[in-house]
């Protein structure tokens, strides 16, 4: 049975998280959350003290990095473990975020986990949520979707998620900080934030989740994808 696949890419915050999840489960497919593959990378180096300066340690640390994903959990969504510990919550936070467009724009790191993507791709399919899914991992994906809001909507969506975690949070502050990691992940010399020629630019500024979930299943039924 040949694999399905489908691509949603775009900036943080843009919802590509919560609409690939919901989009996988209606399908029944796999997932792939490869923003969390950066995110435990910097978190490894981190703790090992490996300076992201030194690129070819963290690509060192990336090929052996102990990295697998459990079952959902309805607050957190998938779980994520680093040599069997679970870090879900610690690389949710904003300066995980930071950290991962650091390490993620070293060439040598990019190459290092690109066939640990590539290995997600299972029958019946998978739903690959990321910054170059559609561009770089899976250029042959049935569906491409550049998913992407205003960075003024994007701060409030995260200012509400903090809140209700129960966290301190600055509206301004966070719209800043997305503004400056749109930056540096679109001027990243390997494979920066775009959508791919193909790709069907989709903005959520206005639209509900699950108005977009169903956009995306509508389109992905036009192209024969859909659930086994």
């Amino acid at each position: 049975m040949t694999a399905g696949v489908i691509t949603i890419d775009g900036p943080g915050g843009a919802g590509k998280g919560t609409v690939s999840l919901a989009v996988a489960h209606q399908l029944g497919w796999g997932y792939l959350d490869s923003g969390a593959l950066y995110r435990v990378l910097g978190l490894s180096a981190v703790r090992k003290q490996i300076a992201f300066e030194n690129e070819a340690a963290v690509a060192a640390e990336a090929a052996r990095l102990g990295v697998s994903f459990g079952a959902d959990d309805p607050n957190l969504g998938v779980r994520v473990l680093l040599d069997g510990e679970e870090v879900t919550q610690e690389i949710r936070t904003e300066q995980a975020g930071k950290t991962a467009s650091q390490v993620a724009a070293l060439p040598a790191v990019r190459t290092a986990l690109l066939q640990r993507q590539r290995d997600f791709e299972q029958p019946p399919g998978v739903v690959a949520d990321g910054r170059d899914m559609g561009t770089t991992v899976f250029p042959h994906a049935g569906l491409k979707i550049f998913l992407t809001a205003s960075a003024e909507e994007r701060a409030k969506r995260r200012y509400k998620q903090l809140i209700k975690k129960g966290d301190d949070a600055n509206i301004r502050a966070l719209q800043q900080e997305i503004e400056a990691r749109d930056r540096m992940d679109s001027e990243r010399s390997a494979s920066p934030l775009k959508a791919a020629d193909d790709a069907i630019t989709l903005d959520t500024t206005l639209m509900s989740i699950d108005d977009v979930v169903s956009t995306v299943l509508a389109m992905a039924a036009e192209r024969g994808l859909s659930a086994e």
